[in-house]
């Protein structure tokens, strides 16, 4: 892609739009950096960027004049590729790509490059340990909150980018090209945006379509969509499975993950791990098929793996107090990654729950909690839709609250000794925080105040 000289638009200021501005500027680019948010203030905006840009910002409604003098545009992961104004400018013949592909036109090395609806953060971090054990020069970038476009430049050939991609991201690639590629899973995600959840799958299959028969993509046996995807893909197809023994791949049996390809070796026993759980399981096979598949030695990867601490807002204990133990899973940000979290509980759990409005639907949500769950604690944009979809499953034991502090005081003062508190909305944290960082931050603060 040849910016130098282009007239190129940024669609979105947050982390990843900027990103992309620094990066364009230094490859010659003139950038015009656009946000629709009219409360956003442009000082503040620009703050953000090098003293010496030469970008013009632009926010509040889309200038008409813009689409006449524009040659490129660069969409940020949170902005629809199908808003108004983007397809207008596709009519247009301006060429519209997103932050991924850039970074991945100017960046070196190989990519590793992982999706799916859930366990994409503890994977991603987990194989950027095991690569950062391995080699000297490794990026772990994307969706995990460090920007591909902020690290493309620093990339040599000797460099591995290590990337959690969403579907936003993989909405707008083109040549995005991963040396080896996982799908974790496919759950109702991001409806909101995708309009139906054959548009989701489509997008996330993005990470394969440029694959050739010199890479992997590793997938989940257990999951259909996943496991069907594998029988028509360029690229060689290994497989995980959390259920069953498997002829090329890797799987668990009796505790042990065993890994197959082409002889078989024993990685280690499930109770050396830190994490628990079989969703956590899952996502251990996935980095160590991926890391084993890119040539890492065994004895790195077993290293790796048993060290391994977990994520931060991921099923995280944050302490105990007054005997009732406090978990911070504030990445549960949708019905299913919700589940794992009630299921990984092994005691009576106070669960608060509740936000942004993704268009999910959270029976299968309350149908997990199993005898598990003393009270639903719920806020937010879907408290009333929640509490609806629990008295429909026969759940009575709720109760809506207004604010999120209200919300952890009262879960403090219900649970009782011997007994839990899990942060797991099951929902964004859009509307009332920036992002389920943020909300799982503020409600350790909480927690560790009381």
């Amino acid at each position: 892609m040849e910016v130098s000289g282009k007239n190129v638009l940024v669609f979105g200021s947050g982390i990843s739009g900027v990103g992309a501005v620094k990066l364009l500027e230094k490859h010659g680019a003139k950038v015009v950096l656009y946000d629709g948010n009219e409360k956003l203030d442009r000082e503040e905006v620009r703050k953000k960027l090098p003293e010496d840009t030469g970008a013009e910002i632009v926010i509040g409604e889309f200038p008409e004049e813009l689409l006449e003098r524009i040659e490129i545009v660069v969409l940020s992961p949170g902005v629809p590729a199908d808003l108004p104004v983007v397809e207008e400018m596709k009519e247009r013949g301006i060429l519209v790509t997103g932050e991924v592909e850039l970074a991945y036109e100017f960046g070196k090395g190989d990519v590793l490059a992982i999706t799916g609806t859930n366990g994409k953060t503890t994977t991603t971090t987990l194989l950027g340990e095991i690569m950062k054990a391995y080699k000297e020069e490794v990026f772990v970038v994307g969706n995990i909150g460090n920007p591909y476009t902020v690290a493309a430049d620093a990339m040599t050939d000797k460099s591995i980018a290590v990337a959690e991609m969403s579907s936003f991201q993989l909405e707008t690639v083109s040549k995005f090209r991963p040396k080896v590629s996982a799908i974790l899973n496919f759950t109702p995600d991001h409806l909101n945006r995708h309009h139906t959840m054959e548009n989701y799958v489509k997008a996330k299959k993005n990470i394969a379509k440029n694959q050739e028969v010199s890479d992997y993509c590793i997938l989940n046996y257990e999951d259909e969509r996943t496991r069907e995807f594998g029988e028509n893909l360029a690229a060689k197809v290994l497989y995980f499975s959390s259920r069953r023994k498997i002829e090329q791949g890797i799987y668990l049996e009796n505790g042990k993950i065993i890994y197959k390809y082409p002889d078989e070796v024993e990685i280690c026993h499930v109770d050396e791990l830190k994490l628990l759980g079989l969703h956590n399981y899952e996502n251990y096979m996935a980095a160590i098929a991926m890391a084993a598949v890119y040539g890492v030695p065994f004895d790195i990867i077993r290293k790796a793996v048993k060290e391994f601490q977990g994520v931060e807002h991921r099923i995280e204990y944050v302490t105990e107090k007054k005997g009732v133990a406090y978990y911070n899973d504030s990445k549960g940000t949708n019905p299913d990654a919700a589940i794992k979290g009630i299921q990984a509980m092994n005691r009576r759990t106070v669960l608060i729950g509740g936000g942004y409005d993704k268009d999910s639907d959270y029976t299968e949500w309350i149908r997990a909690f199993d005898g598990k769950v003393k009270k639903l604690i719920l806020l937010g944009q879907t408290k009333e839709k929640i509490a609806d979809a629990a008295e429909k499953c026969g759940f009575h034991d709720y109760v809506l609250v207004d604010t999120f502090e209200e919300a952890v005081l009262l879960a403090a003062r219900t649970a009782c000794a011997g007994e839990a508190v899990l942060l797991s909305p099951a929902c964004a944290s859009w509307g009332m925080f920036p992002n389920y960082e943020v909300r799982g931050r503020v409600f350790k603060e909480i927690v560790n105040s009381l």
